[in-house]
């Protein structure tokens, strides 16, 4: 008797254990059932989402994904991940969508769902409003930052040309870091998107331009993961409603000065 309760106490321990390792995923992949969207980003990714000087969470994607889970009628909650790691959070299920200026890329819809696009996109130079360069041949030589990890990175990768003729690519955690070593002069350009190049243009007028030749046009979306039909269905029909109602309007012209939402 005590060695046929002993294997019954196993069993149900190891029935136990099997459940147990699911919940993390399970619950977190049941959000959107429970009325939440938890979005996975980089808080230091300006103007998409940053933390301002009262370390509360803004930005561009910030507010539009407001007004998307208002749409909805669902809550939203943020939650900085690693960007180099972020898809892996979402298949993992850590996190229920990615919403940071996401760029929409081959590579990326085999591991990732996309929505329709929200946002054109280029990858372009930023150098010193004072500096000599003026196209991307003057920066044979010199020196280039880039956010690793990023759109950005593989737009230089795809340009061989351009890169070997480079003197040296510094790989940064974000962009901010990169123009950081910009001004200080320990990097000649930065590659960047042209959304976050606009955003710091306006920011410090008179400091940045923008070369004319770009490394590549992209869009943004918001990554979903293959599993979650539902939910990118219902992202697809909000996010068309917000991109063309005057509150969206209202948002891009608050960061950007102009109505850039794509439509």
């Amino acid at each position: 008797m005590k060695k046929r309760l002993g294997f019954l106490a196993i069993a149900v321990l190891s029935v136990g254990l099997l459940f147990g390792c699911g919940d993390s995923k399970d619950d977190t992949a049941n959000n959107t059932d429970k009325g939440k969207i938890v979005v996975g980003l980089d808080d230091s990714f300006p103007p998409m989402g940053f933390k301002d000087e009262d370390g509360e969470l803004v930005g561009f994607d910030i507010d539009l994904a407001k007004e998307v889970a208002k749409e909805m009628d669902m809550e939203v909650e943020f939650k900085p991940q690693d960007w180099d790691g972020i898809v892996l959070s979402l298949n993992k299920g850590d996190i229920d969508v990615i919403w940071n200026g996401f760029t929409i890329t081959e590579e990326r819809k085999k591991e990732v769902n996309f929505t329709d696009a929200y946002l054109d996109n280029r990858q372009v130079l930023v150098v010193k409003e004072d500096s000599e360069y003026e196209k991307q041949e003057d920066l044979d030589g010199k020196t280039l930052g880039i956010q690793l990890g990023s759109s950005a990175e593989k737009a230089l990768n795809a340009h061989e040309d351009f890169k070997s003729n480079l003197k040296e690519v510094k790989s940064y955690s974000n962009n901010v870091e990169a123009l950081m070593d910009l001004d200080a002069g320990r990097v000649d350009t930065v590659l960047v998107d042209e959304i976050v190049a606009k955003y710091f243009i306006a920011k410090k007028d008179g400091h940045y331009k923008v070369l004319d030749q770009d490394l590549g046009k992209e869009e943004y979306g918001v990554g979903v993961s293959k599993d979650n039909e539902e939910l990118l269905e219902k992202l697809n029909t909000a996010l068309e409603k917000v991109k063309n109602s005057e509150e969206g309007k209202k948002i891009s012209e608050e960061w950007f000065t102009e109505d850039i939402l794509a439509k």
